[in-house]
This record gives structure tokens, C-alpha cells and sequence, in this order.
């Protein structure tokens, strides 16, 4: 552990390795049951001459000191759409860790590590009460970075024996499905999306699309829809009539206002945000129940939250300090 004055510098590797599903999954269970402070997130506008603005996004969260436990952190990401041109990543992320107690500063860690694996774990969390206890067959909508990390997340809370991968680029599915195959997992590439959607028990989706994806006409009784792309309200991954035909859950109230997948059915007038059933936090510390029976289609819609990223940063440090 770093000692006052000397912050200590956790990579993306190291996160990664640190961040375990299983480990991460519960203290995300731990962390919506407490709470703790999460401010406004801060979004400021960056003139970049000749190209679009970039955007630097704050996201702090902090917690008392309790022992020899309370920590703040401040996650810090850099949009540069621009960058797309220059073959440079568009987003970069930072994640800065404090004492709670006298604000020294303890750690600064890979916050894309962070963000993708806290990302895809409190998906996991929510469907550890919301998917069918006999849930199997996964379904896996995009292959990108953090949809690579889906698989690992899932068979953390369900026996999954079975998943289908489909992105709007087959090669980055065909590359998602070899990789799971390598570690022995009964893997193939879906093509069609309505037949994935038909054969799933739980579909899970990680995708940039700005057009629905996912039918609510396609979706069986017992499935349970986990949708965490459309994080702009322009956005979007399933249609109305899927939102009108589930039970919606959702990480935060930021979702009614920041989600496609929410704020487009509340504008169309095909859900309220009263229809929600309940919050993660709730589910977590049981104010709320989940599933109430086989036959129910449960939807859970996140769009992130400080509280995530502060229990994912506060746990990849202790494990840092406690492997030496």
C-alpha cells in the first residue's frame, strides 16, 4: 500500500488480473447495499481547432472514513472524437484514489480497466436477481472490449453451458467465439439476431448502435434482457415493445434521463418512470424483490455510476497492497 506522499501507479494489467468477476460481483453487492456520496457527474466542453469538441467528464464519489476504510475517487475521461482520424483512441480514463480520512492520495489506476470490468459486473450483479436460477444459454449482442468481458461476468452468477455472439462485424465475433472456445467454453457465432434472441435465457447486450437491436416481438417468457450500451438518449438497443413487455430495472436514476433505451419509451409514452420496478440498490440490500416468476422477461438498464467505479478502485488497491 502507498504511504502519505507516494500514490502508488496500478496499470491496466494489473487491474485486469486484480479485478476477479467473482471478487469484483460481491463487492459491488457490498457497495449498493452502503452507499455512499456520488455528486452530479461534471461534463465541460473542450474546443479542439479544426475538429469536433472534446468532452472531459468528472465522476467523483466518496465514502467515511470508517478504520481503516473510506476512500474518494474521481474517475476522469477524455473524449477526442477527433483523435478517430488521427489513429488514436478517442477516449482515455483515468481513476484517482484518496484517503477519505485526511485526503492523501493513495492510488492512480487504469480507469478503462476499471470502467469495463465494474461495467459488465454490476450486469452481472443485477442478473444474479433477475435471470432465471436455471438460466443456461447466453446470448452476447457486440464483441468489443467490453463485451469480450460478458461471458466472465455471467458464469460468475449463472451456469452458463452455452453462448452465441453476434456483432455487426462478424470477424470481431468470429475472434470473441475462438476465445472463448480456448478456454473450453461451448461457443458459436449467431448471424441472426432474432433467432439468438429467441434461443437465449438471458441476452446481453454491449453495442454503440444508435437504432434498436433487440425485438420485443423476439423475446420468450423467462428471459431476462440486460442492456448496457445506449448510455446517450439518442441511443438505443431494444424497442419500445420490448421496455413495454419487461420488468425494468435500472442501476440509477441517471438512466430515466441519460438512456435511449428509457428516455425514447418515456417520450413515445409506452413507459413511465414509475413502471420501474426497482434500483440495483435495492435489489442488493432486499427493499425490492427481483424475478417473481418463470415466465416473467426482465429488462435491467445501466448507465454507470460513481459508486461502481469507487468499490471497483478501493478493491483493486487493497488487493494490490495485500499481493505486494
Amino acid at each position: 500500500m502507498s504511504s502519505l506522499g507516494t500514490p502508488i501507479s496500478i496499470g491496466a494489467a494489473d487491474a485486469a488480473r486484480l479485478l476477479s468477476m467473482k471478487e469484483l460481483i460481491e463487492a459491488l453487492r457490498t457497495a449498493f447495499i452502503n452507499g455512499c456520496t456520488v455528486p452530479e457527474r461534471h461534463h465541460h466542453t473542450i474546443p479542439v481547432p479544426g475538429e469536433e469538441a472534446a468532452t472531459l467528464l468528472l465522476m467523483p464519489a466518496w465514502q467515511e472514513k470508517h478504520g481503516d476504510d473510506g476512500f474518494i475517487g474521481v474517475k476522469l475521461v477524455n473524449v477526442f472524437p477527433g483523435n478517430a482520424k488521427k489513429g488514436l483512441p478517442g477516449l482515455t480514463s483515468s481513476y484517482l484514489l484518496y484517503d477519505s480520512g485526511t485526503g492523501a492520495h493513495l492510488a492512480t489506476i487504469d480507469g478503462g480497466t476499471i470502467t469495463s470490468r465494474r461495467t459488465v459486473a454490476v450486469s452481472a450483479l443485477a442478473a444474479s436477481f433477475l435471470a432465471r436460477e436455471d438460466a443456461n444459454k447466453l446470448f452476447v449482442v457486440g464483441a468489443g472490449r467490453v463485451a469480450s468481458l460478458i461471458p466472465d461476468a455471467y458464469r460468475a452468477v449463472r451456469n452458463i453451458q452455452q453462448i452465441k455472439v453476434w456483432d455487426i462485424h462478424q470477424d470481431s465475433a468470429i475472434k470473441l467465439v475462438e476465445q472463448l472456445r480456448g478456454q473450453g467454453i461451448d461457443a458459436s457465432v449467431e448471424t441472426d439476431l432474432e433467432a439468438g434472441t429467441r434461443w437465449a435465457d438471458i441476452i446481453s447486450c454491449a453495442t454503440l448502435s444508435t437504432a434498436p437491436l433487440i425485438r420485443g416481438d423476439w423475446l420468450q417468457a423467462g428471459v431476462h434482457l440486460d442492456l448496457i450500451g445506449a448510455f446517450t438518449p439518442e441511443m438505443r438497443e431494444a424497442d419500445d415493445a420490448a421496455v413495454a413487455k419487461s420488468a425494468v430495472f435500472i442501476d440509477a436514476d441517471e438512466a430515466f434521463h441519460e438512456a435511449g433505451d428509457l428516455v425514447q419509451p418515456i417520450v413515445s409514452g409506452v413507459f413511465k418512470q414509475e413502471d420501474c420496478q426497482a434500483k440495483l440498490s435495492e435489489l442488493c440490500n432486499g427493499t425490492a424483490s427481483g424475478r417473481d416468476s418463470a415466465e416473467q422477461i426482465t429488462l435491467f438498464k445501466a448507465v454507470g455510476t460513481a459508486l461502481s467505479d469507487l468499490a471497483a478502485g478501493s478493491l483493486v488497491y487493497k488487493l494490490y497492497g495485500r499481493s505486494g
